[in-house]
């Protein structure tokens, strides 16, 4: 009989999960094309790399009940918040036209990295 093995056991431990570079930043204003809030736009209020994915205003959210601790000042009630969905669920919107378009990255003479909407091939502002 084989004896079981637990995923925990398998995994390296003390290894920070590996940071994936992102198509969108904070403060961009994306179209969702993938899941239940397909076709709504928003922007990304935060970023989470490690995980892969991205806060957006307005999309996927959902309801906690919050419990009233002893510090004083805290109440108890029903929070509705954004909750982050995967990053690959989103496009950027191009500039010019307004429509979601891929991203290219180039690199400027100054040596800074510049996005370029693939359709338009306008540059994409950083909002920071």
């Amino acid at each position: 009989m084989r004896t079981l093995v637990y995923r925990k056991s398998r995994r390296e431990r003390g290894r920070e999960p590996e940071r994936r570079k992102l198509h969108v930043a904070k403060g961009d204003t994306v179209r969702v094309i993938r899941g239940e809030h397909r076709g709504k736009e928003g922007k990304v209020l935060r970023v989470h790399p490690k995980q892969f994915r991205i806060v957006v205003e307005g999309v996927n959210v959902v309801k906690k009940h919050k419990r009233a601790t002893g510090a004083p000042g805290s109440e108890s009630g029903i929070i509705e918040f954004a909750a982050p969905i995967a990053a690959s669920n989103v496009m950027l919107l191009d500039p010019k036209s307004g429509e979601p378009t891929r991203v290219r990255r180039r690199l400027d003479k100054d040596g800074t990295v510049e996005r370029i909407a693939v359709k338009s091939g306008q540059p994409i502002p950083r909002v920071r």
